[in-house]
């Protein structure tokens, strides 16, 4: 990793549903080759019980390697089992309220499902290590949700919790994203889809971030 990741929004991953297992733990091994990745993401989609616990814990070994946090979007017993290093929860505040209780002493807590300022400002008051503007699987345009971008931007601007906004499946959408402020942009099929060469997405996805520094050197 050549460029400074201090005071300017950083890359995250979320793990698409539409591919093979083994062709998505090639893709995050490329990219995490290729330049700084905060933080992996996995849903467990519709996945059963082992499919996602070999799944996750394959991801949990590639990117704890690499220094990336892992984080599991599904049933906290298999998180454990594969040592996570945080829980993504979707709900209202008073299920990350529960997350926090349970969890927060040793995991990243995430929440999603912000999709209003009320209810993101609701989450906030709960203090999660982030609130994360978008859904999975949802990044079908090449750019970002406008709803999206408009909470990330506002969000950025008053409230002092980390946020992640979801970006399209384009990289040429990654700018739009990252002039929301926003401390995190997540990227999905615009690195991780079969057939993309995730190392030189990942590294040119760096390249745009890099450009973005926070103003006067805050996050």
């Amino acid at each position: 990793m050549t460029d400074s990741t201090e005071n300017r929004p950083r890359l995250v991953l979320i793990t698409p549903s539409d591919i093979g297992d083994d062709v998505l733990i090639a893709q995050i091994q490329a990219a995490l080759s290729g330049g700084d990745v905060a933080s992996i993401i996995v849903p467990q989609y519709e996945l059963d019980e082992d499919r996602y616990q070999n799944l996750l814990s394959a991801i949990v070994r590639d990117g704890q390697a690499e220094g990336v946090a892992v984080v599991s979007a599904g049933d906290t017993r298999i998180a454990g089992r594969c040592e996570v290093d945080g829980t993504h929860v979707v709900g209202g505040y008073s299920e990350v309220r529960t997350a926090l209780k349970e969890f927060g002493h040793k995991w990243i807590v995430g929440s999603g499902g912000a999709e209003t300022k009320h209810a993101a400002l609701m989450m906030g008051e709960e203090n999660p290590d982030y609130v994360f503007f978008g859904r999975f699987g949802q990044d079908t345009h090449s750019e970002p949700h406008k709803r999206n971008l408009e909470l990330a931007t506002w969000w950025s601007s008053v409230v002092e919790v980390p946020c992640i906004l979801m970006g399209g499946n384009d990289l040429a959408s990654l700018e739009t994203a990252a002039q929301t402020g926003a401390d995190f942009v997540a990227l999905s099929a615009a690195i991780l889809a079969d057939g993309i060469d995730a190392k030189a997405a990942c590294a040119q996805a760096n390249e745009v971030l890099q450009t973005f520094v926070f103003a006067d050197g805050e996050d």
